[in-house]
């Protein structure tokens, strides 16, 4: 009894300092997307800032793509918790899914952008543009460490490496799903707001 608690204890001291890794990394992240938005608003009062630019239509789209993306990995969550691996598959294949279009409908709007006629890079390209390929593919970035992530965990629920005691890897991933949901959604009012 007292080795099962002595694990028990153990366990509880490994989530714990997993979950204060991950937010010390959550914390970094947000302040560099912070530098960077700050950087976004000085830019602004440049004389070649695009004052007339528009988000693309596909951004509005990704962005209640990931909102989904939050919710059934918070599903996915709930159903390890009642020990339901069949409902749990479910939400963890559907995360992966709207996680990677997610990442296609981001392209597409980089598409959208360049059928507009503004560029990224080179000498046809703007600050604006530039400042906005920077934000979202920084994002991006974050968003790939999601996907890998999320595929280790697919993998492991596969091997039934998770169950109403041992949720700690879907727990992690859900944390840092909810985390690339909201910067998103913050970074999106704020293209929007302040373009």
């Amino acid at each position: 009894m007292d080795m099962t608690m002595t694990l028990d204890e153990h366990n509880a001291r490994k989530a714990r300092s997993s979950k204060l890794i991950l937010a010390f990394a959550m914390i970094s992240m947000t302040m560099m997307f912070a530098g960077l938005t700050s950087a976004f608003v000085v830019s602004k009062s440049r004389a070649d800032w695009l004052t007339d630019f528009q988000l693309p239509t596909a951004f509005y789209a990704s962005t209640a793509v990931i909102l989904f993306c939050s919710l059934t990995f918070h599903l996915a969550k709930k159903a390890i918790l009642k020990n339901n691996w069949s409902q749990t598959t479910v939400y963890l294949l559907a995360t992966l899914l709207l996680g990677v279009s997610f990442v296609i409908l981001q392209f597409v709007g980089f598409g959208e952008i360049i059928d507009a006629g503004h560029y990224f890079t080179g000498s046809e390209s703007s600050i604006t543009t530039t400042f906005l390929y920077v934000v979202t593919v920084t994002h991006l970035a974050h968003l790939a460490g999601g996907l890998i992530s999320l595929l280790i965990i697919i993998y492991n629920h596969f091997k039934h490496k998770y169950n109403s005691k041992q949720t700690l890897g879907i727990e992690l991933g859900a944390m840092y799903w909810h985390f690339l949901d909201f910067l998103w959604i913050y970074l999106f009012l704020f293209l929007y707001f302040f373009k």
